[in-house]
């Protein structure tokens, strides 16, 4: 009996290893084909070794420059709302380092290296600013760094439905939430470390996300095995990211507007939506004071992904705050401003790309 059982396990075994050879080796071809069919939007970059993908499109300026948020979307994030803000200026979006075609990095995927990267990126795709940050979900603490250490190009900003630096500490406090996700985080945690077997390409070809349309995921799927990591890692660098974020929290004059979803928060009771919904507006509310010509509004027919739900609110905001700094002129500005005031002054001479 031992005999047979010690067989079976063998059997078993070398079936596993095969699966194993075949899914990585399955793996591998697909990858190929992925970037074959699927080139990069714009352009890829050279930042010192790594690449990263950016796509830039209309004139104008201040240049709109979209931060997507923790996800594995990179510049797709934006499909619906990159065309038509680049009809009425210069507008950029780009992918967080090993992000769909971007190249990864190693070392902590925190807020002060996705600022770093992106300060990086702009310089070498020849892009100097003024800027008009647009942060959605954790896109919102990362543009709030990139704010804080290069103050002097960052013109106005445009938090959608973004992350606030306190909600790990204010969840935990009104609904016992710890940070990792949950189940799908801890999914998502193991499969960065088998993305070579075929395994998470495998689940991600049968993926659905009812809340994100098909037209924004398509691509992103298809390199979901590659991204994984990546977005696992800028996951577990999140405490750090807050902490970072948090640091920087006066805009000075900017023009600053914070849209806010309005539908119940999905995957919860009623009683817990209510609440998590209610920690999320005040904290919204408080991100608008932190300049003092900030503005808050709640859109009440979208979810958290408001560029998907209602992207003409998105566009709407930008263009507002694109418009008012267009009517004023950033001056030059002394080394204090990196910590986050910015002063207008009247615009005098051609200081706008036309």
């Amino acid at each position: 009996m031992k005999r047979i059982l010690k067989r079976v396990a063998i059997a078993i075994g070398g079936c596993l290893a095969l699966l194993l050879v075949a899914g990585a080796v399955w793996e591998q071809i697909a990858r190929r084909q992925v970037a074959a069919a699927y080139p990069p939007p714009g352009r890829l970059v050279d930042i010192g070794g790594r690449r990263i993908q950016i796509e830039c499109r209309g004139t104008g300026s201040p240049t709109v420059v979209f931060e997507t948020g923790l996800d594995y979307f990179g510049s797709l994030a934006w499909l619906k709302v990159h065309g038509p803000v680049a009809e009425f200026t210069h507008a950029c979006a780009y992918s967080r380092a090993g992000i769909v075609w971007s190249d990864d990095k190693p070392g902590p995927h925190d807020a002060l290296g996705a600022a770093r990267d992106l300060h990086a990126t702009l310089a070498a795709a020849g892009e100097n600013g003024p800027f008009v940050m647009v942060g959605l979900s954790m896109g919102g603490p990362y543009s709030s760094v990139y704010t804080g250490l290069y103050g002097d190009q960052v013109a106005g900003i445009v938090y959608v439905d973004a992350s606030h630096p306190d909600q790990l500490k204010r969840f935990e406090a009104v609904l016992g939430m710890k940070p990792g996700g949950g189940m799908k985080g801890a999914l998502q945690g193991a499969g960065k470390w088998v993305s070579w077997t075929g395994m998470p390409r495998l689940v991600a070809s049968r993926a659905h996300n009812p809340t994100i349309s098909r037209e924004i995921m398509k691509i992103p799927l298809a390199f979901f095995a590659t991204s994984l990591g990546p977005m696992v890692s800028e996951r577990e660098a999140l405490p750090a990211t807050f902490d970072q974020a948090g640091a920087y929290r006066n805009l000075g004059a900017r023009p600053v507007v914070v849209l806010t979803h309005g539908k119940p928060t999905p995957d919860m009771s009623k009683a817990e939506a209510e609440i998590f919904d209610k920690t999320w507006l005040e904290m919204q509310k408080d991100m608008a004071t932190w300049s003092s010509h900030g503005t808050q509004r709640t859109i009440s027919d979208s979810g958290h992904y408001i560029p998907n739900d209602d992207p003409d609110a998105v566009i709407a905001a930008i263009r507002e705050v694109v418009d008012d700094v267009r009517s004023t002129s950033v001056s030059t500005l002394p080394r204090q401003q990196r910590s986050g005031e910015l002063q207008f002054m009247p615009r005098s001479g051609p200081a706008m790309r036309q």
